[in-house]
């Protein structure tokens, strides 16, 4: 299976469309929230089916997730902001646990990564629309087979060329970002 997983679209949903025509053999949209309607409509605009959750942004609840069946076992996807992400993965990898996943997709933080801690592959696609992590935007790409799992980040500019926005400041960031203002 090869799922398109993208998040904290905003309903800015250009550079999403840019990098649709590029990708072949997507069989899911998996969308980690902040615009839960921006994954519908994706669906409806290409067809291909879509597994999405609510954000904060979204009044999503505090533990909404959905899982994902794939050949190599569950998936577990969520926003990421009532595990409180931002701070620490603890909470999201006892909760895929807890849900006998093997990986946890989240978003929330606006930044790409791939994880693992306690037997759970961690996958943030980061944001195309509002980065928070110098980037002009990411995605990521996750591919279950019946004896693996392989995520990968795509940059916005390793796909339509370009240059990527020189990293924001660290004091910078935690204004910008914090939940609290």
């Amino acid at each position: 299976m090869k799922i398109l997983v993208i998040g904290d679209t905003h309903g800015k949903l250009n550079k999403v469309r840019d990098i649709l025509p590029k990708l072949t053999g997507i069989d899911l949209i998996a969308h980690t929230g902040d615009h839960y309607s921006d994954a519908v409509r994706l669906s409806e605009e290409t067809g291909i089916p879509f597994v999405a959750v609510k954000g904060n942004c979204d009044g999503g609840g505090s533990d909404e997730f959905e899982i994902i069946e794939t050949e190599y076992g569950k998936l577990l996807l969520t926003h990421g902001h009532a595990q409180n992400v931002n701070y620490q993965l603890t909470n999201l990898m006892y909760k895929a646990q807890e849900e006998d996943c093997k990986a946890a997709i989240f978003g929330h933080t606006h930044k790409a990564l791939i994880d693992e801690a306690g037997g759970v592959r961690f996958v943030n696609p980061g944001s195309l629309s509002r980065p928070r992590d110098g980037s002009d935007g990411s995605y990521a790409i996750i591919r279950t087979s019946e004896d693996s799992l392989d995520a990968s980040i795509v940059y916005y500019s390793t796909i339509m060329g370009g240059k990527k926005k020189p990293q924001a400041g660290y004091i910078r960031s935690l204004l910008n970002y914090s939940d609290r203002f």
